[in-house]
Protein backbone atom coordinates (compact mmCIF):
# COMPACT_ATOMS: atom_id res chain seq x y z
CA UNK A 1 0.00 0.00 0.00
CA UNK A 2 2.67 2.34 1.13
CA UNK A 3 4.59 1.95 -2.35
CA UNK A 4 1.56 2.50 -4.69
CA UNK A 5 0.59 5.63 -2.38
CA UNK A 6 4.62 6.94 -2.66
CA UNK A 7 4.54 6.53 -6.29
CA UNK A 8 0.71 7.63 -7.25
CA UNK A 9 1.44 11.17 -5.12
CA UNK A 10 4.48 11.45 -7.04
CA UNK A 11 6.44 12.25 -3.72
CA UNK A 12 10.08 12.36 -5.87
CA UNK A 13 8.87 12.59 -9.37
CA UNK A 14 5.82 13.41 -11.11
CA UNK A 15 2.86 11.77 -10.20
CA UNK A 16 2.21 9.09 -11.72
CA UNK A 17 -0.97 9.21 -14.93
CA UNK A 18 -3.84 6.79 -15.16
CA UNK A 19 -1.88 4.78 -17.31
CA UNK A 20 1.09 4.09 -14.84
CA UNK A 21 -1.31 4.19 -12.48
CA UNK A 22 -3.18 1.19 -14.33
CA UNK A 23 -0.07 -0.76 -14.82
CA UNK A 24 1.04 -0.27 -11.04
CA UNK A 25 -2.10 -1.64 -9.93
CA UNK A 26 -1.75 -4.45 -12.54
CA UNK A 27 1.78 -5.32 -11.17
CA UNK A 28 0.29 -5.29 -7.45
CA UNK A 29 -1.92 -7.69 -8.81
CA UNK A 30 -5.65 -6.37 -9.27
CA UNK A 31 -6.64 -8.16 -12.15
CA UNK A 32 -9.92 -5.50 -12.87
CA UNK A 33 -6.84 -2.81 -13.51
CA UNK A 34 -6.22 -3.79 -17.58
CA UNK A 35 -10.11 -2.97 -17.51
CA UNK A 36 -10.68 -0.21 -15.55
CA UNK A 37 -12.47 2.68 -16.85
CA UNK A 38 -10.21 5.90 -16.44
CA UNK A 39 -13.22 7.66 -14.47
CA UNK A 40 -12.36 5.01 -12.27
CA UNK A 41 -8.94 5.12 -12.23
CA UNK A 42 -9.06 9.18 -11.87
CA UNK A 43 -10.82 8.90 -8.81
CA UNK A 44 -8.74 6.27 -7.11
CA UNK A 45 -5.98 8.50 -7.58
CA UNK A 46 -7.69 11.37 -6.14
CA UNK A 47 -8.58 8.73 -2.85
CA UNK A 48 -5.02 8.06 -2.68
CA UNK A 49 -3.80 11.37 -2.52
CA UNK A 50 -5.84 11.81 -0.28
CA UNK A 51 -4.87 8.62 1.97
CA UNK A 52 -1.25 10.37 1.55
CA UNK A 53 -1.59 12.68 4.81
CA UNK A 54 -2.39 9.45 6.76
CA UNK A 55 0.42 7.28 5.11
CA UNK A 56 2.81 9.77 5.38
CA UNK A 57 2.62 10.15 9.57
CA UNK A 58 2.44 6.31 10.11
CA UNK A 59 5.37 6.62 11.68
CA UNK A 60 4.88 9.34 13.95
CA UNK A 61 1.46 8.46 14.76
CA UNK A 62 0.53 6.48 17.99
CA UNK A 63 -1.78 2.91 17.03
CA UNK A 64 -4.93 4.85 18.68
CA UNK A 65 -4.66 7.76 16.61
CA UNK A 66 -3.62 5.61 13.56
CA UNK A 67 -6.55 3.29 13.57
CA UNK A 68 -8.88 5.82 14.22
CA UNK A 69 -7.88 7.47 11.15
CA UNK A 70 -8.19 4.45 8.93
CA UNK A 71 -11.22 3.56 10.54
CA UNK A 72 -12.54 7.10 9.20
CA UNK A 73 -11.55 5.99 5.76
CA UNK A 74 -13.46 2.66 6.06
CA UNK A 75 -16.66 4.26 6.81
CA UNK A 76 -16.56 5.24 3.66
CA UNK A 77 -16.53 2.29 1.87
CA UNK A 78 -19.49 -0.17 1.28
CA UNK A 79 -17.15 -3.19 2.38
CA UNK A 80 -18.92 -6.58 2.33
CA UNK A 81 -16.09 -9.39 3.07
CA UNK A 82 -16.15 -12.35 0.46
CA UNK A 83 -13.75 -15.54 -0.27
CA UNK A 84 -13.35 -15.61 -3.96
CA UNK A 85 -11.06 -17.76 -5.93
CA UNK A 86 -10.44 -16.30 -9.65
CA UNK A 87 -7.54 -15.80 -12.14
CA UNK A 88 -5.48 -18.80 -10.58
CA UNK A 89 -4.53 -16.50 -7.60
CA UNK A 90 -5.87 -18.96 -4.79
CA UNK A 91 -8.64 -17.93 -2.46
CA UNK A 92 -8.31 -14.62 -1.07
CA UNK A 93 -10.62 -12.44 0.38
CA UNK A 94 -12.70 -9.34 -1.50
CA UNK A 95 -13.41 -7.11 0.65
CA UNK A 96 -16.29 -5.18 -1.38
CA UNK A 97 -19.62 -6.55 -3.26
CA UNK A 98 -18.65 -7.58 -6.74
CA UNK A 99 -20.49 -5.14 -7.71
CA UNK A 100 -18.57 -2.46 -6.72
CA UNK A 101 -16.73 -0.08 -8.19
CA UNK A 102 -12.54 -0.22 -9.25
CA UNK A 103 -11.71 2.57 -7.04
CA UNK A 104 -13.82 1.25 -3.94
CA UNK A 105 -12.15 -2.09 -4.39
CA UNK A 106 -8.88 -1.24 -5.16
CA UNK A 107 -9.39 1.90 -1.59
CA UNK A 108 -10.75 -1.10 0.67
CA UNK A 109 -7.70 -3.53 -0.18
CA UNK A 110 -5.41 -1.07 0.59
CA UNK A 111 -7.38 0.15 3.69
CA UNK A 112 -7.89 -3.09 4.67
CA UNK A 113 -4.34 -4.32 4.60
CA UNK A 114 -3.47 -1.38 6.89
CA UNK A 115 -5.61 -2.43 9.46
CA UNK A 116 -4.44 -5.57 9.47
CA UNK A 117 -1.19 -4.47 10.12
CA UNK A 118 -2.09 -2.21 12.50
CA UNK A 119 -3.34 -4.82 14.67
CA UNK A 120 -0.70 -7.26 13.62
CA UNK A 121 2.42 -4.71 14.58
CA UNK A 122 1.08 -1.30 15.57
CA UNK A 123 2.68 1.20 13.61
CA UNK A 124 6.22 -0.06 14.42
CA UNK A 125 7.13 -1.30 11.11
CA UNK A 126 6.53 2.24 9.30
CA UNK A 127 9.67 4.34 8.86
CA UNK A 128 10.74 7.20 6.77
CA UNK A 129 13.35 6.31 4.30
CA UNK A 130 16.87 7.61 5.91
CA UNK A 131 18.11 8.91 2.51
CA UNK A 132 19.02 12.56 2.06
CA UNK A 133 16.43 14.10 0.90
CA UNK A 134 13.62 11.66 0.39
CA UNK A 135 10.68 11.59 3.08
CA UNK A 136 8.81 8.78 1.26
CA UNK A 137 7.32 6.33 3.86
CA UNK A 138 8.40 2.31 3.75
CA UNK A 139 6.82 -0.89 5.26
CA UNK A 140 9.35 -2.87 7.03
CA UNK A 141 8.74 -6.86 6.35
CA UNK A 142 12.14 -7.48 7.45
CA UNK A 143 12.54 -10.27 10.58
CA UNK A 144 14.73 -7.93 12.65
CA UNK A 145 13.08 -4.74 11.13
CA UNK A 146 16.27 -2.97 10.14
CA UNK A 147 15.32 -1.88 6.67
CA UNK A 148 16.33 1.77 6.42
CA UNK A 149 14.94 2.71 2.87
CA UNK A 150 12.02 3.00 0.81
CA UNK A 151 11.67 1.06 -2.15
CA UNK A 152 13.78 3.69 -4.52
CA UNK A 153 17.40 1.62 -4.95
CA UNK A 154 18.79 5.11 -5.85
CA UNK A 155 18.07 5.95 -2.08
CA UNK A 156 20.11 3.37 -0.53
CA UNK A 157 22.80 3.31 -3.39
CA UNK A 158 23.06 7.10 -2.49
CA UNK A 159 23.32 6.57 0.77
CA UNK A 160 25.72 3.62 0.93
CA UNK A 161 28.12 5.14 -1.21
CA UNK A 162 28.49 8.42 1.09
CA UNK A 163 28.66 6.49 3.60
CA UNK A 164 32.00 4.36 2.42
CA UNK A 165 33.61 7.85 0.96
CA UNK A 166 33.18 9.19 4.23
CA UNK A 167 34.75 6.03 6.31
CA UNK A 168 37.44 6.08 3.52
CA UNK A 169 37.90 9.75 3.80
CA UNK A 170 38.31 9.13 7.79
CA UNK A 171 40.58 6.50 7.51
CA UNK A 172 44.13 7.33 7.51
CA UNK A 173 46.05 5.84 4.04
CA UNK A 174 48.44 3.21 4.29
CA UNK A 175 52.13 4.15 3.53
CA UNK A 176 52.97 1.26 1.03
CA UNK A 177 56.73 0.15 1.54
CA UNK A 178 59.23 0.63 -1.23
Amino acid sequence: MVEVVNRVTGTKQAPAGIDELREILTDKGFSRAPDASAASLQRLKGRLVDMNPLVASLPRLELAEASRLVNEQLTELDIAPSIADHDGVGPHIHWTPATARFDDQVAADLLMALAQELCDDGTSRFGVCDAEGCEDIFYDGTRNRSKRFCTDSRCSSRTHTAEHRARMRSTPTRQTRT
